[in-house]
């Protein structure tokens, strides 16, 4: 492989970017494509699905045979309340395979003993996520209805693109969330993709259905990014 290449692939990754290495197989040429690149026609229908399904493998586009190394980061899932909910969706999040953690300033909650194995921090958000930021690869969920903890983690969510944003509340609730993110300065665009009320629709009510309902739609958001916040 081209040392430039590699050097270019290596910094992708340590940044966190999702990269394909693609190589055409009929001259062994390489080139790297960085997810948002213009890629026109078959060959960029096929380097959005790679992106999607994080899949490396052999591709046919434009008459022409390809293989795509694909370099997608590990998803992770940002918690921010230690909640009943977040007893429940921590577990099942590390087991649909995303790097979790659970932050919550609140220590009567955030203890050792309600979140066995999990990365907890019992600290403020700004602090909290100070060295290890949200990203375009990460899923932020606010469960603690409490705008002093919430509304710092969606704002810096929302500005780095993070490929889910969640905050539990009523419709009451949230549209007075939307008037302070918005006094805030965030645009009407932004505040959008906040999935709120949290979770996919299917009528949940415990805290343990409630975590799969958000589970269902951070996964969602992760491998079908285009369709409607509430399918």
């Amino acid at each position: 492989m081209d040392p430039h290449l590699l050097k270019k692939l290596n910094e992708a990754r340590r940044a966190r970017q999702a990269v394909i290495m693609l190589t055409e197989l009929a001259d062994g040429r390489n080139r790297l494509v960085k997810k948002g690149d213009p890629v026109s026609g078959e060959l960029g229908e096929a380097v959005e699905k790679a992106f999607r399904t994080g899949k490396s493998g052999a591709v046919e586009a434009e008459g022409q045979r390809f293989f795509f190394n694909v370099h997608v980061p590990a998803p992770r899932m940002v918690i921010i309340g230690a909640v009943h909910i977040s007893q429940a969706l921590a577990p099942m999040a590390t087991m649909a395979g995303f790097d979790v953690r659970v932050v919550d300033p609140r220590t009567a909650f955030a203890t050792p003993e309600r979140f066995e194995h999990v990365e907890l921090t019992a600290d403020w958000p700004e602090d909290a996520l100070k060295e290890r930021p949200v990203d375009a690869f990460t899923a932020l969920v606010a469960v603690t209805h409490d705008p002093k903890i919430d509304d710092w983690p969606l704002i810096s969510a929302l500005k780095a693109e993070a490929f889910y944003v969640g905050a539990l509340g009523s419709r009451k609730t949230h549209a007075r969330r939307v008037e302070r993110l918005t006094e805030a300065g965030l645009s009407e665009a932004e505040i959008g993709r906040i999935d709120a009320p949290i979770g996919a629709d299917i009528g949940a009510q415990s805290p343990e259905e409630i975590a799969v309902a958000i589970l269902a739609q951070v996964i969602a958001a992760l491998r079908k990014p285009s369709q409607s916040r509430k399918d």
